[in-house]
This record gives C-alpha cells, sequence and structure tokens, in this order.
C-alpha cells in the first residue's frame, strides 16, 4: 500500500534530532544527517521511513530494506545489516509509537471535517447560557446544551452532542456525532466517532407487571488523559459515578455499565463488556470480548485473555483466563489437555472413525 494524501510524510526531521527526542542511540554518527519523513512496516519500507523491529522474525525482511533507519533494542542490533542506519532503544515499541506522534501529529486525534480550525460554525447550535473559553472549536450541526462548559483548545466535531451541564476540559477532542450527557470531563480526553456517554444505565426491578424501570441519577466521570473508542458507551451511574481513570485507554464497541469504576492506565481493547458496579484497579488490561461480572473487583496490574468470562475478583498481578475466568497457567494446561486429547496421536491398533 503507498502512502495516502490522508497523511501526508512530515518535512523531514533529522536522525540525529530523532534519536534525541526518543532518548534512543544513534549507533553510527555518521548518520546524523539521515533525514527521516514517515514511518513504515519493514516489508515496504523505503528511503524517508522509519520502521521497527520486536522480534527475530523480522530478521529475513531486513536483508532487503530500503528505509532510512530501523529501531531496535540492543538484544536485536546484531540482526539488522550494515547498510541500514540504527536507532537502538531500550523500549523500541513505545519509541516507535513516540516516532510516529511526532512525524503524524494530526493522526493522533479524529481527522477534521473542515481545514479552519479555532472557530465556531455558524451552523452549529449553542445555548446561549454555555460557556466556552477561547480557541474552543465547534463544527457544523454539533449541539452544546445549556450550561455547558467547554475549555480552552477543545474541538468538538460535526454533530456531536454535548448535553446540558456537561463540563469538558481543555485541549480535548471530541468526534463527530459522539454524545456526552451528564458528565464531567477532564482535560486532554479523546472521544472517538459515534461513542455514548452518560446515557442511563440498565437498571430495572421485577413488578407485578413487569420491569419497573430505576432511575439512574449518578454521572459519568472522566478523568484526564482518557481515550474512549468509536461506538463505545460508557453508562452514567444509578446515584453514584461511573468513574474512568487518568490515562485510561478503551478501544471501540466496549459497553460500560452504571457505577463501574476504572482505574488509572488500564487498557480495555474492543468488544469488551462490564456489567454495573464492577471495580477495575490500576493498570488493568482486559483483552478483546471478555465479559466482567458486576460488583466484583479486579486488582491492580491484573490481566484477563481475551474471550474470558470473569466471575469472581481476580488478586492484584494475576494473569487469568478462560470461561470461567482462572489463573492463566491453570488454563493454559486444561486447554492444552484437551488439544493432546483430541488431535495427540492415537494409539497403537486404533481405527480411524
Amino acid at each position: 500500500m503507498e502512502q495516502t494524501y490522508f497523511f501526508p510524510p512530515h518535512d523531514g526531521v533529522k536522525l540525529s534530532e530523532l534519536a534525541q527526542f526518543l532518548g534512543a542511540e544513534l549507533a553510527d554518527p555518521k548518520h546524523a544527517d539521515i533525514v527521516i519523513r514517515s514511518v513504515s512496516p519493514v516489508s515496504r519500507a523505503k528511503a524517508g521511513d522509519l520502521c521497527y523491529v520486536i522480534s527475530k522474525k523480522s530478521k529475513d525482511e531486513l536483508v532487503t530494506c530500503e528505509a532510512s533507519a530501523v529501531l531496535v533494542s540492543s538484544a536485536l542490533q546484531s540482526i539488522v545489516p550494515a547498510h541500514v542506519p540504527v536507532l537502538v532503544s531500550k523500549n523500541a515499541h513505545a519509541a516507535f509509537a513516540m516516532a510516529g506522534g511526532l512525524l503524524y501529529p494530526s493522526a493522533l486525534t479524529p481527522q477534521r471535517l473542515r481545514s479552519v480550525s479555532a472557530d465556531v460554525s455558524d451552523r452549529a447550535s449553542i445555548d446561549p447560557t454555555a460557556r466556552l473559553e477561547a480557541n474552543v472549536e465547534i463544527e457544523p450541526f454539533a449541539v452544546i446544551g445549556a450550561h455547558a462548559e467547554i475549555g480552552e483548545g477543545t474541538r468538538i466535531g460535526a454533530g456531536a452532542i454535548i448535553g446540558p451541564g456537561v463540563k469538558i476540559g481543555r485541549d480535548c477532542t471530541i468526534a463527530s456525532g459522539a454524545s456526552i450527557l451528564c458528565s464531567l470531563v477532564g482535560n486532554r480526553v479523546i472521544i472517538h466517532n459515534g461513542a455514548r456517554i452518560g446515557q442511563d444505565g440498565f437498571g430495572y426491578a421485577p413488578g407485578p407487571r413487569g420491569m419497573i424501570k430505576i432511575v439512574q441519577i449518578g454521572r459519568v466521570i472522566l478523568q484526564d488523559d482518557v481515550e474512549v473508542g468509536a461506538n463505545t458507551t460508557i453508562d452514567r451511574g444509578t446515584m453514584d459515578d461511573t468513574v474512568i481513570g487518568e490515562g485510561t485507554k478503551i478501544d471501540n464497541l466496549v459497553q460500560i455499565g452504571h457505577n463501574v469504576r476504572i482505574g488509572r492506565h488500564c487498557a480495555i481493547v474492543s468488544q469488551v463488556g462490564i456489567a454495573g458496579s464492577a471495580i477495575i484497579g490500576d493498570g488493568v488490561q482486559i483483552g478483546g470480548h471478555s465479559g466482567i461480572r458486576g460488583h466484583i473487583t479486579i486488582h491492580d496490574g491484573a490481566q484477563v485473555a481475551a474471550m474470558s468470562g470473569v466471575v469472581s475478583d481476580i488478586p492484584a498481578g494475576e494473569r487469568y483466563g478462560g470461561i470461567p475466568a482462572r489463573p492463566a497457567h491453570d488454563f493454559l494446561r486444561e486447554v492444552a489437555a484437551v488439544m493432546m486429547r483430541t488431535t495427540g496421536p492415537k494409539k497403537t491398533g486404533e481405527k480411524n472413525g
């Protein structure tokens, strides 16, 4: 795939300057003036591109690599051919992410629909009681409700809805079609297209004539540097708040129920469902398509494998997987045993079928 015009290459940064920015070491100083303009996978890298390697599996591709530089850890430096300039980093993956952000800053947040920025469209609907700080951008057909507050440098995308009384901090991006109700949003928060924040949670009490709706009068609180993926939904609390901690990153198509509390710097992958009043500690990682039962606690630093069903508490720092989720070593041992029974070698004299 050729470089598209959606994100044009950078004007260029010298390899020595890039190394300093990344906190990496330039293996050979004679390459200091090489200019980097883009990032690329090893397989199709060309002059001006930076790529990275985190596995020996890339060794064969590096032989014909035409990149202007490659990022590696010191343990993998030896597999890079002499013709490719090297940047050595303690964490090549993280360094490559930083390099991408430097070269393509506009790709770090949802795209603007207009070339004009830092102004308010005359086709947006803004209640006269709403308060906007300086340099707020409001794209066409966005709706800003009564007494809403939006901080300096924040962008509200086309067709987004900011409900009455919602407070949004500074330097946030609320993408097209997102809706935010009954919420307090911190600084530098990114909410992608179509996300739904602060709608009422799923709460009903069985009655003699059917289900009786329970009022949901809590809020959603998104702390600083949270990112919420496209079409993700976060319900407001019943009487307490639903809270997403500082720096937590949530993928697309995630459902977070009422009164859930998620800690700082967590990673929650696509199609995870977290039922009401679950508590997720700091630094927790939850793999895609997992389900988390309500009213349980996943403690700090725990990891949940993809497609797991978590029905009870998980201790701090533990790795769990499976349905129901259990310690990873138990789960993997059971999977291996099942595989051996179903695909293992047949006994002597055993007939097929």
